[in-house]
């Protein structure tokens, strides 16, 4: 497929036009890789496209049953995945000149602190879960995604390697695959266990990355719809509606050059937030005598659970924090806001963001300078809405304007901050992008 077919195939799909034709100018600089450094025709590879997201609302909600309000964006992972007649999986990691293989093998090791950990991780998951799956792949890929950025280009990565080598291993035609998973949201599950280390039904857990997390960036970039916003709800993984975006609003993107990793002390961070979810629906449990998995099945479970839970939580002040956050982000603050967009009631809308801005630094306490000036500035130069998203301990803030105002303001946003962080603004990035399609196979 030429750059042009490819570039109108993609907007189709539903990115916009100059989208499309930067990924299609991406697949010709991997075809032209695979050429030159394996050998193989770019004929006979497979192109995969996977987004990033953005989490419009839901700050840490997933992972104890809330809901969260998404999108895929215009930037992410372009693949060329060629099946190999060994077990063996080489990356060819085209924006570095790098290349990495390993084996498709139950006892692979970690490779904690490098990009390849995350591969070797979906490899040996794999293996382990579903053991007829012994073909190997060459996989070349680019992303434009912001590395550490918060828009989830470690769960697009881990989305990507499945993809490549699900299709090479034809894995939705095995038995444990049909067993277990009968949807997209469905694969969303199980991806986010690849990455958390817990078991899928019948498809055993592994140790994961070391993250903590849900599968909403999982369910974001598999289950997204161009031109709307996604709610779901976890623990499973469930629909609970979708919105229209105005054709005449968009979103603005602001990385804020501090890095949002998922490594050291900053994962420990991480996974504090979900430690002290978890820990707070354990108390439930104990106080109860009752077996609800998460918060929001405790909060479901009866009409004075608020209350109870709050009596539970009472004198642990750390746990009691962490419920608050939960309780007003998924179950006020997100459905207020959903209901406001739709309506298009913008200024409702607006003031519903500012509240799990304003709680976020307040009560879930993940926000670094940098995420908290960029939210307040674009408020102030104008934007319908502003939120910083993702983990936190640093990574992006999303903005809301009419498409009239986006060149004007993106431009102010990105000055103003340049102004106030001008070592961070070295690493930073400003675009717009309008909501998305999610990961798809685009030809063979």
């Amino acid at each position: 497929m030429d750059a042009s077919s490819l570039a109108d195939r993609l907007a189709r799909a539903g990115l916009d036009a100059p989208a499309a034709q930067a990924k299609a100018a991406m697949f010709a600089r991997l075809a032209e890789h695979l050429a030159k450094h394996a050998g193989i025709s770019p004929a006979r590879a497979m192109a995969f496209f996977v987004p990033g997201r953005v989490e419009v609302l839901g700050k840490h909600t997933d992972y104890a049953g809330g809901s969260t309000l998404v999108m895929a964006v215009d930037r992410g992972f372009c693949l060329l995945v060629h099946p190999r007649s060994d077990n063996q999986v080489r990356l060819f990691n085209v924006a570095q000149n790098e290349q990495a293989c390993c084996a498709i093998d139950p006892d692979l090791s970690p490779q904690m602190g490098h990009w390849m950990n995350y591969p070797r991780t979906v490899v040996r998951r794999l293996a382990r879960n579903f053991p007829q799956a012994r073909c190997g792949a060459d996989i070349a890929f680019l992303s434009d995604l912001p590395r550490s950025s918060g828009m989830s280009s470690s769960s697009a990565m881990i989305v990507a390697i499945y993809l490549a080598l699900a299709a090479v291993n034809r894995i939705e035609q095995l038995p444990a695959y049909q067993h277990n998973i009968a949807s997209q949201e469905d694969l969303a599950g199980y991806l986010g266990t690849i990455e958390n280390g817990q078991t899928f039904g019948t498809l055993a857990g592994d140790r994961g990355v070391g993250t903590f997390g849900g599968s909403e960036d999982h369910t974001a970039i598999l289950c997204s719809q161009p031109g709307r916003l996604s709610q779901y709800r976890y623990c499973p993984v469930r629909l609970e509606r979708r919105i229209a975006l105005p054709d005449d609003l968009r979103f603005l993107i602001a990385f804020s050059g501090a890095h949002a990793e998922k490594t050291g002390g900053a994962r420990e961070l991480y996974n504090r937030a979900s430690l002290l979810a978890q820990q707070a629906a354990q108390a439930w449990r104990q106080a109860t005598g009752r077996e609800d998995a998460h918060l929001a099945a405790a909060l479901a479970s009866a009409p004075d659970a608020l209350q109870q839970l709050r009596r539970i939580l009472a004198d642990q002040p750390d746990l009691l924090q962490r419920f608050e956050h939960f309780y007003a982000e998924s179950e006020q603050i997100l459905p207020a806001a959903g209901d406001a967009l739709e309506q298009g009631d913008l200024a409702e809308f607006g003031k519903q963001v500012d509240r799990s801005q304003d709680l976020t630094e307040q009560l879930l306490g993940n926000q670094v300078p940098q995420t908290v000036h960029l939210a307040h500035s674009a408020r102030r130069l104008g934007a319908l809405a502003a939120s910083a998203f993702g983990a936190g301990f640093g990574g992006s803030v999303w903005a809301l304007a009419r498409q009239a105002d986006a060149d004007a303001l993106l431009q102010a946003w990105e000055q103003d901050y340049r102004a106030a962080f001008p070592a961070d603004a070295a690493h930073a990035c400003f675009f717009a992008t309008r909501p998305g399609p999610a990961a798809m196979r685009i030809s063979d």
